[in-house]
């Protein structure tokens, strides 16, 4: 889907725990009071300017709840603030004090508002898999898209003020 999409790709996060998706020594450190590494997340920060530095757009709404898990901290503080590096956009919709609009809608990638690919992830957020979606289904997805949006901040604005 990354190769194909021609002007933005839109992603909604809404796991409190991925850390048995990928990034497990970085994780560790990040528990352990380490450092961030200097090359932490290269491969994707240069995926990431590859497609931003042809004027693509590539961002996501997290739909979370304070308190932050120990996994969220280190996805905020490490992930989101190194990827942005590279362009990407994120927005924080968050719940703590209010009802959840896109409550029991799964993870998902939105690319061009055309393709949907809905992610799969084990109760210990392991990922399983992909499954890209019929044509038909993207107008339900840029729906759940326009209200992510509609509900979250940037994250800049967010961790500002309730982030570490």
């Amino acid at each position: 889907m990354f190769d194909a999409f021609e002007q933005e790709a839109f992603r909604l996060e809404t796991l409190d725990d991925y850390s048995n998706s990928g990034n497990a020594n970085a994780y560790k450190a990040f528990l352990a009071g380490e450092r961030q590494p200097r090359d932490y997340n290269d491969a994707w920060v240069t995926e990431l300017r590859s497609h931003t530095g042809k004027g693509k757009r590539i961002y996501r709404v997290h739909i979370l709840s304070r308190p932050l898990t120990p996994y969220l901290r280190f996805e905020l503080g490490w992930g989101y603030q190194k990827n942005a590096t590279g362009g990407e956009e994120f927005f924080i919709l968050d719940t703590t004090d209010r009802p959840n609009p896109l409550s029991g809608i799964p993870d998902f990638w939105l690319m061009d508002g055309l393709t949907t690919g809905v992610l799969s992830y084990s109760g210990e957020g392991k990922f399983l898999g992909a499954d890209i979606l019929a044509p038909e289904r993207a107008a339900e997805f840029r729906a759940y898209r326009d209200t992510a949006m509609a509900h979250a901040v940037p994250f800049s604005e967010w961790w500002a003020k309730h982030g570490k």
